[in-house]
């Protein structure tokens, strides 16, 4: 088989079904379709997460996306097996004594619209998105592409293989929220090697960074303050205004302290309020993250709009209640492991140069699964493959250079040589 060209086939075939997260039926559908025939034991559905970290995941949306796979051909069977959670992890025992390695794959999409414009590859090709209003505008059809090649070439090079190797296609990875879920799974506690990457981002193609920078810890929180209705002239004291506590507790998160040893941010992106122009407000919900540099700023970060919450509730006399739908934590690579990946990379003819520090710049839920995998003393790495792209991550025009998924291939099956080698 060529694996580069079956690398690319694969991944217009993806780019073509973009799915948001933990309503990627019809991605985790062909992932089950496309392994198990080749001897893959596969967890799916609520075998491959713990119930209990699951976030971000609103029932009705899944509904939607179930009937949405349904209608469009997917097998009943396997969205029956799913039980209403995307995402699958692949296990092949070679039979033979050696350590358990883990590669892991996100496959959730981005809610924007693809562009119309002409010379857009996926446009001039054929191969755009075929669901309104998302696409694969962040390379994760690339990274599903590379985890089902490398289940073909594992399984072609078995014999000269050992230990067990383990393929974790993670859904929700946009707002950090399936990585935590499929920790707790418990099924990555065995791993010993756990290696992740991504496409593109602030490395152009040829180039490969082992310890990305800038890597933050997040937390993301929903709010939803409930007041009491009533006649804003009649009767104003029998209400509690539910929009202006949430105004208010909007512009105290803004105003919140910063944490004196690193990066600390907040952002409010979403507040929906009230029910008409001639009621006290009832309902208000806002939609905020924090990020920090280390674990302990984040923490603090959480720990004050928690009780800047609490405070204006309290003022304004509503209810309220804070759910947390999506976490990510600090990134350590493992220097052994870097220094693998390193010179894997480096022996790969399409990596033209390998770099050790790189900023990034953004927060990622494989940290999720690393902090299991290093408490039961494993180790982890996650790398940035470069590959040009002909815009910013999540905005419409996104693609990248198809190149860098040979380059990401290389790295991975070089690694899995050296780790599960005979």
């Amino acid at each position: 088989m060529d694996y580069v060209k079956n690398e690319v086939k694969l991944r217009r075939e993806l780019h073509q079904i973009p799915e948001l997260g933990w309503g990627e039926f019809c991605t985790t559908a062909k992932i089950l379709e496309t392994i198990e025939p080749l001897g893959w034991k596969t967890y799916a559905g609520v075998e491959q997460v713990g119930l209990d970290a699951v976030m971000g995941r609103p029932e009705d949306f899944v509904e939607k996306s179930k009937q949405r796979a349904l209608e469009e051909g997917v097998d009943p069977k396997l969205i029956e097996r799913m039980h209403g959670y995307t995402g699958t992890i692949a296990e092949l025992d070679t039979g033979k004594p050696g350590p358990v390695t883990g590669l892991r794959f996100d496959i959730d999409c981005v809610g924007v619209e693809e562009t119309d414009l002409k010379d857009h590859l996926p446009n001039k090709e054929n191969f755009r998105s075929r669901h309104a209003g998302v696409m694969h505008s962040c390379g994760h059809d690339g990274h599903t592409a590379v985890g089902l090649t490398m289940a073909q070439w594992i399984v072609d090079h078995k014999d000269q293989l050992c230990g067990k190797i383990k393929l974790i296609f993670q859904p929700a990875e946009e707002g950090v929220r399936g990585g935590a879920a499929q920790a707790a799974s418990g099924l990555l506690d065995d791993v010993n090697y756990l290696l992740g990457a991504h496409l593109a981002m602030m490395c152009p193609t040829g180039e490969v960074c082992v310890y990305p920078e800038g890597v933050l810890c997040t937390t993301k929180l929903d709010v939803r303050f409930k007041g009491r209705p009533a006649h804003p002239t009649m009767s104003p004291h029998l209400g509690r205004n539910a929009l202006a506590c949430a105004c208010t507790c909007v512009s105290e998160l803004l105003g919140m302290a910063r944490h004196g040893k690193g990066i600390g941010c907040i952002n409010v992106g979403m507040m929906q309020a009230g029910e008409g122009r001639n009621v006290i407000p009832v309902h208000a919900q806002v939609q905020l993250e924090v990020r920090g540099e280390t674990a302990e700023i984040n923490d603090f970060m959480v720990d004050q709009a928690n009780r800047i919450v609490k405070g204006t509730a309290l003022a304004y006399d509503v209810e309220y209640e804070v759910e947390k739908v999506g976490e990510a934590g600090e990134l350590n690579n493992d220097p052994e492991l870097a220094a693998m990946v390193t010179e894997v990379a480096g022996s790969l003819p399409s990596c033209e140069r390998v770099v050790q520090h790189k900023k990034l710049g953004c927060s990622e839920d494989f940290t999720m699964l690393a902090t299991r995998v290093k408490a039961a003393g494993g180790k982890s790495e996650f790398f940035v493959v470069g590959a040009d792209r002909t815009a910013a991550h999540h905005q419409r025009e996104f693609d990248f250079d198809e190149k860098g998924l040979e380059t990401a291939f290389g790295i991975f099956k070089g690694c899995v040589m050296k780790l599960n080698g005979i």
